[in-house]
Parts: C-alpha cells; sequence; structure tokens
C-alpha cells in the first residue's frame, strides 16, 4: 500500500520529496541515493533530484517503498 506524503506546495523536487517521506536523513544525501537506487515516478524511471512533483504524483523506489503526493 502506498504511503501518502503531505506537501504544503503546489510543487515540491525529487530531492526534498524524500527527505520529508523520511528516505533520506539530509538533501544532501539525495544526489548519492538517486545514483544508487532506481526510482519511477509514475511509473518511469527518473533520478534527477530537481524533478518537480505535484499532488496526485506516485514515487516507487524497489526495496524502499512506495509513496503517493498528497496536498493539505
Amino acid at each position: 500500500m502506498a504511503k501518502e506524503i503531505t506537501i504544503e506546495t503546489e510543487i515540491i523536487t525529487l530531492g526534498q520529496f524524500l527527505k520529508l517521506a523520511e528516505v533520506i536523513q539530509s538533501g544532501g544525501m539525495a544526489k548519492w541515493f538517486l545514483s544508487e537506487y532506481e526510482v519511477y515516478i509514475n511509473g518511469e524511471q527518473d533520478q534527477r533530484r530537481g524533478r518537480k512533483l505535484t499532488v496526485g504524483d506516485k514515487v516507487e523506489i524497489p526495496e524502499v517503498g512506495v509513496f503517493v503526493v498528497a496536498g493539505e
């Protein structure tokens, strides 16, 4: 089951999202994490930490979990 992560803005970057979802401890870890793990956004692989996510986007990380971007 997907875990909903609520954001307070219209968009959030993938790097910020990973920190908010507690997948990584700090924003500085995003580049390393994305180079080591496959990340799928709405079914398409994407490794850009600056990738913009909006409400309704689905982030899948094999062996870590599935997350859905939710609005307030």
